[in-house]
């Protein structure tokens, strides 16, 4: 591997993650997808790399038992990476740009029913949040399900708008408007409505943040609007995940709840009572309405079943 282009690579990367504010779970994998191409032309400079040489690659990836998915988030990482580096290496088009990967099967998102989902929230089987982590977590999950946010989205949340040194928030919560302000992927800003539970959760949690603050914060830490207890600094997805999934469990759910089902839940529930495909685009944060049209067929499952279940001639009697 040639030590110049690792070095752009992780300038590239550390441009992604101070400027652009990607999560360390992101940067991860494109600084895999990186040294994937590199090792693929140990002997040619990335800059020197032709399209059919990154069509090349794909195949060898493909071959090697990668999947669908995971090829079309490597060919975005590597789009991405040879736009920031075009203009310093002078090259006349982006290699990657032409280059398609195989066809991703379609696939429902995994939803919960809309009892489910009070279920969790609401504490039906268990007390109500008392501890300020609870009170955390609970603000948390009301949000992703409220917003319809990634989870990337919620970590990255901060307290109010904040400009200090060389910090700069991208993505807040407004109590007074009631909304969220989030800057989602590509960059893109979009501001997403919070209902009253979400703001009276929000508040419980405002109320005992304080105690999870270390002496002397960092900007980002004193921004952050959800802190961990381990290191006291901003929570990451990982404890988010591992603190849903448990609430999950001590709620009586008979499925694995990850923090995108509640992204799922939210875009879901909201077709079933809305029927308005372009609002939920925009509450999604969605570049192209056909990622979110995967919802309607979600809707359509949903309203099968209940015609399956209430229709008189739905089904044959047995004999």
């Amino acid at each position: 591997m040639s030590a110049d282009d690792t070095q752009r690579i992780e300038d590239w990367l550390a441009k992604l993650s101070i400027q652009q504010r990607y999560s360390d779970h992101t940067i991860a994998a494109y600084r895999h997808d990186l040294h994937a191409l590199q090792a693929c032309f140990a002997d040619t400079p990335l800059d020197a790399l032709q399209e059919h040489q990154i069509r090349q690659a794909i195949g060898q990836l493909h071959a090697r038992g990668q999947q669908a998915r995971s090829l079309a988030r490597t060919l975005s990482a590597w789009r991405s990476y040879f736009e920031w580096r075009a203009p310093d290496a002078q090259l006349s088009r982006n290699p990657a740009q032409g280059v398609r990967a195989p066809r991703i099967p379609h696939s429902l998102p995994k939803a919960l029913s809309v009892d489910q989902a009070q279920a969790l929230l609401d504490r039906t089987q268990l007390p109500p949040a008392q501890t300020p982590v609870e009170k955390r977590d609970m603000a948390m999950f009301e949000l992703l399900y409220a917003c319809g946010l990634r989870v990337s989205e919620l970590v990255g949340l901060d307290c109010q708008p904040l400009r200090q040194g060389g910090y700069q928030s991208h993505s807040w919560i407004d109590l007074q408007e009631n909304e969220v302000i989030v800057r989602g992927k590509g960059s893109k800003t979009r501001a997403v409505p919070m209902g009253h539970l979400a703001h009276q959760a929000l508040q419980a949690w405002l109320d005992v943040r304080s105690e999870f603050l270390p002496a002397q914060p960092d900007a980002d830490t004193q921004a952050a609007l959800f802190l961990g207890t381990r290191r006291h600094q901003r929570i990451t997805p990982r404890v988010v995940q591992l603190q849903l999934q448990s609430l999950a469990q001590a709620a009586g759910l008979p499925l694995h709840v990850h923090p995108h089902s509640l992204r799922h839940s939210f875009a879901s529930h909201l077709l079933q009572s809305a029927q308005d495909l372009r609002a939920v685009q925009e509450l999604l944060g969605h570049a192209n309405i056909a990622t979110t049209q995967i919802y309607t067929r979600l809707d359509f499952q949903h309203l099968a079943a209940s015609y399956d279940q209430a229709h008189p001639r739905a089904k044959r009697k047995k004999t």
